[in-house]
């Protein structure tokens, strides 16, 4: 589902975020990128999402190679995707309801399919009783969930989240990642970003090291 052959990406000054990187992400994996402050976690995401170009090397999701995908085709790319963010990235000045519906409305679907579609993700991460409230009323857990509910209200094939729960608690990342989860056993694919090691171990998932850009090491609790 996601594969990077040979990847570098390269800012403008020299600065290399990742440097000759392969990796692949099986159809229906939860993975976990792990590493220091600098290490490339984010930067991998980015490129997944098209937020950024390689400077070499492919990135194929989901059997398109993102350095063909045209600017303007980038929108639809994307929609095959869902995005988490360690800071949300809410619009204070709309409801719950309304953030969630916000990738629909960009797409274009209908007033009436987005909100059984925006219903559903509420209630997935169980926050349908909070649809009319502002985000700023929130707690911090319920407004990760809120970025999670908008992350998957495209249905999207692969979810892709940096550090989502970096300002959580232990009791609130580990609800968290019991959501992603879920989302995972009905076979979307998952790559997260995340430098809690000890959480990571209690989902006994995959998990790949970065270090300065370069895959360090991956370990598989399965093997």
């Amino acid at each position: 589902m996601i594969h990077l052959d040979n990847v570098t990406k390269r800012f403008p000054g020299g600065q290399e975020a990742l440097s000759g990187l392969s990796i692949e992400v099986q159809k229906g994996e939860m993975v976990f990128v792990t590493g220091h402050s600098g290490a490339g976690k984010s930067t991998l995401l980015r490129l997944i999402a098209v937020i950024e170009r390689p400077t070499s090397g492919q990135v194929i999701v989901d059997k398109q190679n993102t350095r063909r995908v045209k600017r303007r085709k980038i929108p639809a790319y994307r929609r095959q995707i869902g995005m988490v963010f360690q800071d949300h990235k809410l619009l204070y000045d709309r409801p719950v309801f309304d953030n969630v519906a916000l990738p629909l409305i960009i797409a274009g679907v209908s007033h009436r399919d987005a909100g059984r579609r925006v219903r559903a993700a509420l209630d997935q991460v169980g926050l349908l009783h909070k649809e009319k409230q502002n985000p700023q009323t929130c707690s911090a857990g319920e407004q990760q969930r809120v970025g999670i509910a908008r992350a998957i209200v495209t249905r999207p094939k692969v979810l892709i989240a940096d550090e989502p729960t970096g300002n959580l608690d232990p009791e609130l990342s580990l609800e968290v990642m019991r959501i992603f989860r879920r989302f995972n056993e009905v076979g979307v694919t998952l790559l997260i970003a995340s430098h809690d090691i000890s959480l990571i171990d209690r989902l006994g998932c995959r998990r790949i090291a970065l270090e300065d850009g370069r895959l360090r090491q991956e370990v598989d609790p399965w093997q």
